[in-house]
């Protein structure tokens, strides 16, 4: 029907029948029929057209009359009347009034003033109708404003396709996890709910019928370059002050965007948004996640990685323990692209040990079809194209010895290195609170073209030094709470570390150790176990009272491709030796008063911990000044003229 005529029908409708009358109890106004001989019900779902026809069969019974009507009644009470235009023996064809949107109804036959159920109903207004291939369980239509998109990659998590000259696909799925994804190509972007792209839809589990799924784009110009933040570990969980403080970075990213204003912008998480705990203890889950960033966050599109914290803990295996996060946030791996890059999202976390207890028997690991499936999108990828992998737990970590080993099941490890062999990859991950960065053609990597990027945690230590210490916003290994900024120029990637309220200068912090001792005299309240006061013994240990004119410096994103010179008032250059150590800083703000607790049996969590990317040098005196140069990769410089003595105390640092 041309589209003139059919909202001419839609006018007429309007005109002679209460199409959207409310109506909180039907049945008053439209008495049942139980003499109708029509007893049939209608399909659960349908595609239509905006206000296009549609024909229900009757398998049995009698047929609605063409002077009869299909009547629609929304939760809310409101009627949408459509005219039954022909009728068969077992058939009858409805053209839908065009006020009938995406959604569910009660319907009915309408019939001089009386109705005749039918039962529930849902709609799906399509741009066209299109018949699925046989064989296909799920199948649609890719499509912008201009018509359909070809060579869209589609994906249930299993089977890959593409779409064809139409932007239509078909899919044989199992339908296993209940959701089928795009892989956003370059130059297009996806509707959003909120922040959140939806780039995936959810499935039925019944794979016996052919269900449709379409997704609509946007053509968009200037994606060659743009900016894309990383955003680690919120771990939201309505406790220790962290809706105040994550208001905090919500305000200094939104700050951030604004002053980079005209820039195309997007967002990706590394997991633990949530608390898989407090989704019970303090009822804030994942939908309650979504409503806060919602809140807090306009225009800009974030994908999310899926966190161990992100997992029904209650659940007894991997598929159940991600319903939620399914359902809610995204698929637990798929890829798109931006500009001249591809991103793969994966789901390295393992639930299946879990027992139901807050155990979380997890592995870090990659499932088999999740390995099948990253084969054949990479299929789609040129060699050429960098690759940008997220996932929640890192790969790689360091070792005490400066180098570094697998964090992972090194099976599914083995076999993901394989499949990127030839590419130029960057792994972004979180799940440590800690900053660091595995150097391209490592050896753990097998020498391939593979830098892994650490990024601490937007929460710090689980929000803990901001609640203790207000001001002070510091991760385990000293790096402030707060998230990466990657600049993008085609295939060219630079990135830098932001801290949470800090500007991009500040990138590293140095210690006069002079000025640094902690002892048992810092904690007098701790009158615990022999066990308490031997792990507290490390710090006094690490930093007792001295004059050794030492100077300790955390360059927190450190990766050894940057330099740091430090050189004295005279111009001699001091030696800069890579130490690991103790953050003095978070020991202070965090440490102590965890441990400054009566009847404490062991060590508290989330206290500081000894880690890499800080370096000593000794000055020639007390009071010498030095002047600390750090340069990255890209050219940035960052410097420090240190007067000495440098006080030490949280006030003296305070951010």
């Amino acid at each position: 029907m041309k589209t003139i005529e059919k909202y001419l029908i839609g006018a007429i409708l309007t005109v002679f029948l209460p199409l959207t009358a409310a109506s909180c109890s039907s049945s008053d106004d439209n008495p049942p029929i139980s003499d109708s001989g029509i007893h049939f019900s209608v399909p659960a779902k349908i595609d239509i057209m905006q206000g296009g026809d549609y024909t229900f069969n009757v398998p049995s019974g009698s047929v609605p009359l063409t002077t009869d009507f299909l009547m629609l009644e929304a939760s809310n009470g409101v009627l949408h009347i459509s005219p039954i235009v022909s009728a068969t023996e077992n058939s009858f064809t409805v053209r839908f009034n065009p006020s009938v949107t995406d959604g569910s109804y009660r319907a009915y036959i309408k019939r001089d003033d009386r109705r005749i159920p039918l039962g529930q109903l849902s709609v799906a207004i399509v741009e066209s109708i299109i018949e699925p291939a046989e064989g296909a369980t799920i199948y649609g239509l890719v499509s912008t404003n201009e018509g359909g998109v070809k060579g869209v990659v589609v994906s249930d998590g299993i089977e890959v396709t593409t779409t064809d000259e139409n932007g239509v696909y078909n899919l044989k799925s199992n339908k296993h996890y209940g959701y089928v994804f795009i892989s956003v190509p370059s130059g297009y972007e996806v509707e959003t709910d909120g922040v959140l792209p939806r780039m995936y839809r959810l499935t039925t589990a019944d794979n016996t019928k052919a269900e449709r799924a379409d997704f609509r784009l946007t053509q968009v110009d200037g994606q060659d370059t743009y900016k894309v933040f990383f955003l680690g570990d919120m771990h939201l969980a309505n406790r220790t002050d962290d809706a105040a403080q994550f208001r905090q970075f919500t305000a200094d990213f939104n700050n951030y965007r604004n002053s980079c204003s005209g820039q195309k912008m997007y967002a990706i998480t590394l997991g633990d948004m949530t608390w898989d705990l407090y989704w019970y203890d303090n009822k804030y889950e994942i939908a309650d996640y979504i409503k806060t960033i919602n809140e807090q966050v306009k225009d800009i599109q974030i994908f999310h990685t899926m966190g161990n914290h992100d997992y029904d803990y209650k659940a007894f295996n991997d598929f159940d323990a991600a319903l939620q996060y399914r359902t809610h946030l995204a698929p637990g791996y798929y890829s798109f692209n931006i500009g001249k890059v591809h991103y793969i999202v994966l789901d390295d976390i393992d639930c299946d040990g879990y027992d139901g207890t807050t155990a979380r028997l997890y592995t870090k690991n990659l499932s088999d079809d999740q390995l099948t499936w990253l084969a054949k999108d990479l299929a789609y990828v040129n060699k050429s194209t960098p690759v940008i992998i997220t996932a929640h737990a890192p790969f790689f970590r360091p070792t005490e010895t400066g180098s570094y080993k697998y964090d992972h099941d090194a099976a599914s490890t083995d076999r993901l290195l394989s499949l990127l062999n030839g590419y130029k990859v960057h792994f972004v991950t979180g799940h440590t609170h800690m900053n660091y960065n595995v150097p391209a053609g490592h050896q753990v990597s097998g020498g391939r073209d593979i830098m892994e990027h650490n990024v601490a945690a937007i929460c710090a230590s689980w929000w803990w030094s901001g609640h203790l210490t207000p001001g002070l916003h510091l991760s385990t290994d000293g790096t402030p709470g707060g998230y990466a900024i990657w600049d993008i120029n085609g295939t060219d990637i630079k990135w830098i570390y932001k801290g949470t309220n800090l500007n991009e200068d500040v990138q590293f912090r140095s210690y006069d150790l002079n000025q640094v001792r902690f002892s048992l005299n810092d904690v007098p309240d701790m009158s615990g176990t022999a066990t308490a006061t031997n792990a507290f013994n490390k710090y006094i240990q690490a930093y007792p009272a001295n004059s050794n004119n030492e100077v300790l410096i955390n360059v927190w994103n450190w990766n050894p491709s940057w330099t740091i010179t430090v050189t004295t008032e005279s111009g001699q250059t001091l030696t800069c030796t890579p130490v690991g150590a103790y953050d003095p800083l978070h020991i202070a703000a965090l440490t102590v008063k965890r441990f400054n607790k009566a009847n404490l049996k062991s060590a508290p969590s989330f206290i500081t911990e000894l880690f890499v990317h800080f370096f000593k040098v000794k000055a020639p005196d007390a009071t010498s000044t030095l002047n600390i140069t750090v340069k990255d990769e890209f050219g940035h410089t960052w410097t420090e003229e240190m007067k000495r003595p440098k006080a030490f105390s949280t006030d003296a640092y305070m951010q």
